[in-house]
C-alpha cells in the first residue's frame, strides 16, 4: 500500500480531544487506503515544562539526561494517539525512537539523523498494522542513549520518514491553514500559497518565517519530499493548505514569493580595522569559535590602510561577540579603535525564485522603502533574496509597504 507521513504539532495534539481530531484525520487516510506514519510533537507547553524541570534540579546538567527527560513528551502523545486509533478499530501502535531505531550521531540535544531502517515498521505493516505512531524529535546514539533534534525536531523527523519509506506524501499538521505571502498578523492582506518551491520555503524560514523548521526543508529538498502544510483545526480536503515542491511543480508564480522578517537583530561595527589579507578570518573565525551566528557581512572602502567591518547576528548574542573581539584584541590577532552595537534594527526580505529572470527587484524594493523613509543600513543579496538591515521600528510599515510593492495579494 502507498505510504502517508503525518505529523502532527503540539497545539495539534494539546487535550485528548485534540488528539481524538487528529485521529479522525488520520482514520480519514486509512479508509483512502494509506498506511500511514504519524509522527507527534509533545503536547503544547509539554517540553517547556520539562526543561524547567531540568533546570532546577541540575542547571548544569548532563546533556544525556536531559534529553532523557525532555523526550518523554513525545512517547506520552504516541502512546495516547495509538490508543486512540485504536479505539476507533484502526490497528495502530506507537513506536519511540530507539524500536524503530531512528538513527542519529552522538550530539545530544542537537542530533542529526544518520539512519533510518525501514524494516521493523514494513513487518508491522505486512502483518496488519496501518498506522505507526512514532515520537518525534528523538532517536539513538552509536552507545545506546536516547538523543534529541533540537527544538522543531519533530517537522525533521517527519520529512526523514517520508524519505526513508519513500512516502507519496509528507502532511505538516500545524495551527496555520498553510505558508503565507507574509505574516498575517502584521499584513491583513496577506495571501495564502497554494505552492511555494522548495528553495523559496527554505529562504522564508531561514529568514524568520516560523512555519516549517529550516533542517526538515533541507531534508525535504534535498530527497524530493513533498510537503503539505495544513491546519488542524480546519475542514479536511485534498486541496487543502500549502504544498512545497520542486519548482518544476509550480506552473505560474509571482517574481517575489514572499516577505519575511526576523525582529531580534543587531548590526555590529569594528571600527578601523587593518586592511590587510587574513583579516576577516582573524574577526569571524574567533566569532565562529564563540558560537555567534553572523549573518550579512559588509565591508567599508579602505582609507589610509584602515576600514570598517560590519556584520548582523542575534541580538541575544551581542555580548558574547564583544567578549570574543575583546579576546582577540587582547591577544594581538586583530586591532580596532572601537566596536559599535546598535541593537534596535530588524531584517526584512523578499524571496523568489522568479528574481532568476527578472530584472529591478531590488529597484522596486528600494523604492518602496524610501516612499515611506525608511532608511537602510546594511543589504545583502542572493540569486532568489533580497535582505536589508533597517530600523526596528519600521518593521511592520517595511513588511506592508513591500507586501503592496509587489502586489503579493494577488495571484500570478
Amino acid at each position: 500500500m502507498p505510504i502517508l507521513v503525518m505529523k502532527f504539532g503540539g497545539t495539534s495534539v494539546a487535550t485528548p480531544d485534540r488528539i481524538r481530531r487528529a485521529a479522525k484525520r488520520v482514520g480519514v487516510e486509512v479508509a483512502k487506503g494509506y498506511d500511514v506514519i504519524v509522527i507527534v510533537s509533545a503536547m503544547a507547553g509539554e517540553t517547556n515544562r520539562l526543561v524547567e524541570h531540568v533546570s532546577e534540579i541540575s542547571p548544569l546538567y548532563d546533556a544525556r539526561e536531559y534529553d532523557a527527560v525532555v523526550s518523554s513528551g513525545e512517547n506520552v502523545t504516541a502512546g495516547l494517539m495509538a490508543l486512540t486509533l485504536q479505539e476507533m478499530d484502526v490497528p495502530a501502535r506507537s513506536w519511540q525512537g530507539w524500536q524503530v531505531p531512528l538513527r542519529t550521531n552522538s550530539a545530544h540535544g542537537a542530533a542529526r539523523i544518520e539512519e533510518i531502517p525501514p524494516e521493523n515498521i514494513n513487518r508491522k505493516f505486512a502483518e496488519g498494522m496501518r498506522v505507526a505512531v512514532v515520537a518525534g524529535f528523538q532517536g539513538i546514539s552509536p552507545e545506546g542513549r536516547i538523543t534529541t533534534l533540537g527544538r522543531g525536531g519533530s517537522d525533521t523527523t517527519a520529512v526523514a520518514f517520508a524519505a526513508a519509506f519513500g512516502a507519496e506524501r509528507c502532511d505538516i499538521y500545524t495551527d496555520v491553514d498553510g505558508v503565507y505571502t507574509t505574516d498575517p498578523r502584521i499584513c491583513d492582506k496577506a495571501r495564502k500559497l497554494d505552492r511555494i518551491a522548495f528553495e523559496e520555503m527554505l529562504e522564508l524560514a531561514s529568514l524568520g518565517a516560523k512555519v516549517l523548521q529550516t533542517r526538515s526543508v533541507e531534508l525535504a529538498m534535498r530527497y524530493k519530499v513533498r510537503l503539505r502544510v495544513l491546519s488542524s483545526f480546519e475542514e479536511q480536503s485534498d486541496e487543502a493548505g500549502t504544498l512545497v515542491c520542486d519548482e518544476e511543480d509550480i506552473v505560474e508564480s509571482n517574481v517575489v514569493a514572499g516577505v519575511a522578517y526576523s525582529r531580534d537583530e543587531a548590526k555590529m561595527t569594528l571600527i578601523s580595522v587593518a586592511d590587510r589579507p587574513g583579516i576577516a578570518a582573524s574577526i569571524f573565525g574567533p566569532l565562529a569559535e564563540a558560537g555567534v551566528n553572523v549573518d550579512m557581512i559588509v565591508q567599508n572602502i579602505s582609507e589610509d590602510g584602515r576600514t570598517d567591518m560590519t556584520f548582523s547576528c542575534p541580538v541575544d548574542q551581542v555580548k558574547r561577540a564583544e567578549a570574543a573581539m575583546e579576546k582577540a584584541k587582547a591577544s594581538g590577532s586583530i586591532n580596532y579603535h572601537d566596536l559599535v552595537a546598535d541593537t534596535g534594527v530588524c531584517k526584512v526580505s523578499v524571496v523568489g525564485i522568479g528574481m532568476r529572470s527578472h530584472a529591478g527587484v531590488a529597484a522596486k524594493m528600494f523604492e518602496a522603502l524610501k516612499a515611506e523613509n525608511i532608511n537602510i543600513k546594511v543589504i545583502t543579496t542572493s540569486e532568489i533574496k533580497i535582505s536589508v538591515l533597517i530600523d526596528r521600528k519600521y518593521m511592520e510599515l517595511a513588511v506592508q509597504a513591500l507586501h503592496d510593492a509587489f502586489e503579493l495579494d494577488r495571484a500570478a
